[in-house]
């Protein structure tokens, strides 16, 4: 998977919380990334855009 174009980004929720969140790249054709912010050269996990939506759409009735 080529991440050189990925843009990643942080949930606007995730606060101030010393860096213990997860950064999301949904720019990218047909694949989301999610990586770990502190070990940004770490593993990365990859989704269908559709699979992305039903885990968040999931997390957010949970919520």
């Amino acid at each position: 998977m080529d991440l050189t174009n990925a843009r990643w980004r942080t949930s606007t929720k995730s606060g101030t919380n010393g860096g213990n969140c997860v950064e999301v790249a949904d720019n990218l054709p047909g694949v989301v990334a999610v990586r770990d912010s502190k070990d940004r050269q770490g593993p990365v996990l990859a989704f269908t855009p559709r699979s992305w939506q039903a885990f968040v759409s999931h997390a957010k009735s949970v919520a």
